[in-house]
């Protein structure tokens, strides 16, 4: 058998000297990302802001968060969908996830902190706000790039002040002998965009669209930067919303941590194509809808079942 080509993602070196808007590599950057969303949903960001020591304390604050008693990590709960705890599951028993509304404001972080750890817990609040400010700013810089590579860059700004950050602290344990190695099904988000961040364990798998799957490798500092349905809808079908799974090593013994950051546009700003992207070639293919509707949407029968979430959702008719 000869051996097997695995596609690559793009890398696109963030804490590059000189990546600045206007700059030659800028506007090569913004190219990349833009080929990298249409043809894979992601790529890889590197960044050396996400030093070795916040990478190292965040993943303990997770191994703290994780020890704690499942009746306490139950009480993260959220009325938006798919924001708390999850866990326990029998469709996904390797599986546990909490997460951290509004991670990148004090508020956001202290009152998980407090709900968490009534007697406080500054460390991990600390770690947390910090981290997830870090990963914002490879965030809003990406969106930048991708509205400018659309000849869209005027709305960029409207865009970024209307985000709000979820930052999800994942857990996918070691399967236990005889128990399946799927740790998470195959999925889209309902980010505009999601970035992970992993430990030494590896297990995700993304789809590109001629059908492929791509074992993800994470360099170190690095995010992987992918699209989510509300990116896909905005770009009037252009970029792809990344199918991908967890797929864990039938003999790895540790578990796998992955820090989730998902992007949302409050209830201020609805997703709309810009009307620069609708021409005879394009015709508008999505409504405009507010972000958090189309968590309520999947939660929903129709939603769960469906097999085209945006044209069943917010789709114009044909």
């Amino acid at each position: 058998m000869g051996s097997v080509n695995v596609p690559e993602l793009v890398v696109i070196d963030f804490s590059k000297e000189g990546l600045k808007p206007g700059s030659s590599s800028w506007s090569s950057a913004c190219k990349d990302i833009r080929q990298a969303l249409e043809n894979h949903g992601c790529f890889i960001a590197l960044y050396d802001k996400i030093s070795s020591q916040l990478h190292k304390s965040i993943f303990q604050a997770a191994d703290q968060l994780f020890a704690l008693p499942t009746e306490l990590k139950v009480q993260n709960i959220n009325e938006k969908p798919y924001h708390g705890y999850v866990g326990q599951l029998p469709i996904v028993p390797l599986h546990e996830g909490l997460g951290i509304d509004y991670a990148t404001t004090l508020e956001g972080a202290q009152s998980f902190t407090n709900l968490m750890w009534p007697n406080g817990n500054d460390s991990f609040c600390e770690t947390a706000m910090s981290f997830a400010k870090t990963v914002a700013e490879v965030e809003k810089m990406a969106v930048r790039m991708v509205f400018e590579s659309y000849g869209v860059e005027k709305y960029a700004e409207s865009h970024v002040e209307a985000t709000t950050y979820l930052l999800r602290f994942l857990k996918y344990r070691a399967p236990e002998e005889g128990e399946s190695n799927n740790a998470f099904p195959t999925h889209t988000d309902k980010s505009f965009f999601t970035l992970l961040h992993q430990n030494h364990i590896s297990g995700l798998e993304v789809r590109a669209r001629n059908g492929e799957w791509i074992n993800v490798v994470f360099p170190p500092s690095s995010f992987v930067v992918m699209a989510g349905d509300a990116c896909q809808a905005w770009s009037n079908n252009r970029v792809l919303s990344a199918k991908h799974k967890v797929t864990l090593d039938k003999s790895t013994k540790e578990s796998r941590y992955t820090m989730a950051q998902f992007s949302f546009l409050s209830k201020t700003k609805m997703i709309a194509v810009p009307e620069e992207l609708v021409d005879d070639q394009h015709p508008l293919q999505f409504n405009p809808f507010v972000h958090i509707d189309l968590l309520y949407f999947y939660e929903t029968d129709q939603g769960r079942k469906s097999q085209n979430i945006l044209k069943d959702f917010c789709g114009t008719p044909v």
